[in-house]
């Protein structure tokens, strides 16, 4: 079975803050707490999270999953 495509991103995509997100979520790494990111599918959270990326001047790698993806993968 073929290993999910690991891609760093690099880019910093637009996104609108909604409300508090981006401060909450700035808070969070400077605390070096973790935080769980929720919602339904198509409404921002990865969009978010590259923004933030760079925001932070972090790396961010995706990796490519599907519903045939193990453990073992």
């Amino acid at each position: 079975m073929d290993t999910p495509a690991v891609q760093p991103v690099t880019d910093k995509p637009l996104y609108l803050p909604q409300g508090n997100e981006c401060n909450v979520l700035r808070s969070a790494y400077h605390r070096q707490l973790p935080l769980l990111i929720k919602g339904p599918t198509g409404c921002g959270k990865t969009r978010f999270v590259r923004h933030m990326a760079a925001e932070l001047g972090r790396p961010l790698y995706t990796v490519s999953c599907h519903d045939e993806l193990s453990s073992a993968d």
